[in-house]
């Protein structure tokens, strides 16, 4: 019998959980009689009564729902990598626990990978949330398309089926700072997308904050593209080229006498400009760096506190 492992990562959800639980519960109504189901719920270091409203769901279903407890929070895709580890379903579905992901929609997906799709994700092609968020999520996405996963769907993902090849092979990767379910796509097997709107959150409050957002943004880049070190190769070279053609300027103005320089004024705007440069380009690099000595620590991207 087919088994298909749901991991749900959890931060701060306690009020999403009795509901959400119900409705993952009533959803394999959807499915054949034979799929058997096993929910792999990851707290990511909460601070409310996550824990316990979980601890309530695996007492209603004790041989269905898994909980992975982490010492503290990692982040939502740290704790997706850990549900990977502890998933033994045949496929995996990865789900918000704040329903804005419609859990309905896991009955086609499962078809597809009956037809032998290894990989098929639900790629949000409307969102109900506020114009903030969404203007970030849109330019976040058509970037790491353009410049690190060609391959990535328009409007991107967060909810997703795969094969349990495809999920212990993103496990063996072992990958800190990086976006665990873009690794799916870096492995680069074929898909299907399913389009869907994704619903406003209606349940708690998000804690995606925008220091998150903008932490993710840099790792997604970092692990994916090589676009940041490329530009600043292009952009030396340019300021390079600039310089030149400026300093064969400032020898003809000198020798023929045409064009008054002020060198105070002209020094410091070049001055101002290179070292801004410099810095941007020290950053970046730095934060290559930086994830390169994280690597070569061979710390775990999360420390496992507690499975019941």
């Amino acid at each position: 019998m087919p088994k298909i492992s749901i991991i749900i990562p959890c931060y701060y959800n306690e009020l999403n959980i009795p509901v959400t639980s119900k409705e993952l519960i009533a959803n394999e109504s959807l499915f054949p009689a034979d799929v058997l189901f096993e929910y792999v719920m990851v707290d990511d270091g909460s601070k409310d009564t996550t824990l316990l409203e979980l601890k309530k769901f695996k007492t209603a279903y004790p041989d269905k729902v898994v909980i992975v407890k982490l010492s503290g929070n990692f982040g939502s895709y740290n704790a997706i990598q850990a549900g990977m580890k502890y998933a033994t379903g045949d496929c995996t579905v990865v789900i918000a626990a704040d329903l804005q992901d419609p859990p309905e929609l896991m009955v086609k997906m499962y078809e597809y990978w009956q037809k032998g799709v290894k990989l098929v994700i639900a790629n949000r092609e409307e969102r109900e949330d506020h114009f903030s968020s969404r203007i970030f999520a849109e330019q976040y996405q058509k970037l790491i398309q353009r410049y690190a996963l060609p391959n990535l769907p328009k409007g991107g993902f967060d909810f997703c089926l795969f094969d349990k090849q495809l999920r212990e092979q993103v496990v063996d990767l072992k990958e800190n700072n990086t976006n665990s379910l873009y690794l799916l796509m870096w492995l680069k097997y074929d898909y299907v997308a399913i389009p869907y709107k994704r619903r406003n959150r209606t349940i708690g409050k998000s804690r995606w904050t925008l220091k998150k957002k903008v932490k993710l943004f840099i790792d997604s880049f970092v692990s994916f593209s090589n676009a940041p070190l490329r530009l600043i190769t292009t952009t030396g070279l340019l300021l390079g080229l600039g310089s030149f053609v400026y300093a064969i300027f400032v020898i003809i103005a000198r020798l023929s006498g045409l064009i008054a320089l002020e060198g105070w004024t002209t020094m410091m705007v070049v001055f101002l400009v290179i070292s801004s440069f410099q810095m941007m380009a020290l950053g970046i690099i730095g934060e290559y760096l930086w994830r390169n000595l994280e690597a070569g620590r061979q710390r775990p991207p999360y420390i496992v506190d507690e499975v019941i």
